[in-house]
């Protein structure tokens, strides 16, 4: 019995702590495709497209505070980029902060940060839009 005892206990020390280390590289999750769409480019598509809704508008109301085409659409473009630029930059922010690696990893870390920069361009805008209404009125 003292044999099978020390040939178990001899087996286990030899095998035993590498196992976990095999079976955690067996679980490894395979790399993620460039094409393959994941949560977090999702989100930041989203995010992208908030903030895009927010410049265009944005922008379209700034030419029409102008004196052109009148300014009381001008203050509701404003406002609807008020809105859309820090939700999109919001949702940005979360990204990036939510993802735990670099770009090509699938955490949507590269439209997280272009939805930052779009979202705080949609914010501009609409602030333009505003103090240029303000003194219009």
């Amino acid at each position: 019995m003292p044999v099978r005892f020390a040939l178990a206990a001899a087996l286990l020390g030899v095998f035993g702590p590498d196992t976990p280390a095999a079976a955690h590289v067996l679980v490894q999750p395979d790399p993620v495709s460039s094409y393959a769409l994941t949560t977090g480019r999702a989100w930041s598509l989203v995010a992208i497209l908030l903030g895009l809704i927010g410049v265009v508008i944005g922008g379209l109301a700034l030419a029409r505070s102008t004196g052109r085409i009148g300014t009381g659409t001008g203050r509701r473009g404003a406002i609807v980029a008020l809105v859309a630029g820090p939700a999109g930059a919001v949702i940005g922010g979360l990204v990036v902060a939510a993802a735990k690696g670099g770009p090509g990893t699938g955490y949507g870390i590269v439209g997280g940060f272009v939805a930052l920069a779009v979202g705080l361009i949609a914010m501009v805008l609409g602030g333009l839009v505003l103090t240029r209404s303000r003194r219009a009125g």
